[in-house]
């Protein structure tokens, strides 16, 4: 065979069975919904919602094919915990910088408090008081629950039942992290002059290892009261 019949054998369209055809075009097809909803979505799209809307496909070669085809255009498609969203990719940012608007500065102390949350989730109002030696107003948590960065997870098995805060996916859009494991660990806080030599007893400063959507062990649903469990008594019948 002539070199000149070798390249063009090479640059031959692929050929594909019936099957393969299909199989190629319904994958194809799956990546054009796939896209399609985390377009229109102003929120990043969870790998469940995606399994519902799309299902009998192999999603994750959906969304890596997706993430390749973004590569290098203006908006990526970007993982945020479990979800999967299209973001100005970084180079590109400081164009949008005209478009932000600042609607609420945070106080130190509810700074704070979402620091304690997001390294110290789930943690419970006295809990927080207790790392930060000084009492929580709930119109801190208040202003952190309309942002949306944190939320009432559950709550805790213990008398009183006391509701558990934790961090949202929101909140972990909004800093760029994939996970919340990737929260800066006690070093790099040190290294970027974030965190001083005095740091409150009982602080974990290490990222937690948890699922934001799931509870612990020592969590019930915030629905679930144990009237024993809480410490009160239960109620006299009326006739007596």
């Amino acid at each position: 065979m002539s070199e000149l019949s070798e390249v063009s054998d090479v640059n031959q369209p692929e050929q594909l069975s019936a099957a393969e055809a299909a199989e190629r075009l319904k994958f194809d097809e799956a990546v054009r919904k796939v896209e399609a909803i985390i377009f229109a979505s102003a929120q990043p799209v969870s790998l469940a919602a995606l399994s519902e809307r799309v299902p009998n496909i192999a999603l994750d070669k959906v969304l890596e094919r997706l993430q390749y085809d973004y590569r290098m255009r203006g908006v990526n498609l970007v993982k945020r915990g479990d979800a999967w969203g299209f973001r100005t990719a970084p180079d590109l940012a400081h164009l949008m910088s005209k478009e932000i608007v600042q609607q609420r500065k945070l106080s130190r102390a509810a700074l704070e408090v979402l620091a304690i949350i997001a390294y110290h989730q789930p943690v419970t109002r006295a809990e927080l008081e207790d790392i930060r030696g000084v009492e929580t107003s709930k119109g801190t948590l208040d202003v952190l629950m309309e942002t949306g960065w944190i939320k009432l997870r559950g709550r805790r098995r213990t008398p009183g039942r006391p509701v558990t805060y934790g961090t949202t996916e929101a909140f972990i859009d909004h800093f760029g992290l994939s996970d919340i494991r990737d929260l800066p660990g006690l070093e790099e806080l040190r290294g970027a002059g974030l965190l001083s030599g005095r740091i409150p007893a009982g602080f974990k400063i290490a990222p937690p290892d948890i699922d934001l959507d799931e509870l612990t062990a020592d969590e019930a649903p915030l629905d679930e009261v144990n009237v024993e469990d809480m410490g009160l008594l239960t109620p006299l019948d009326s006739d007596d």
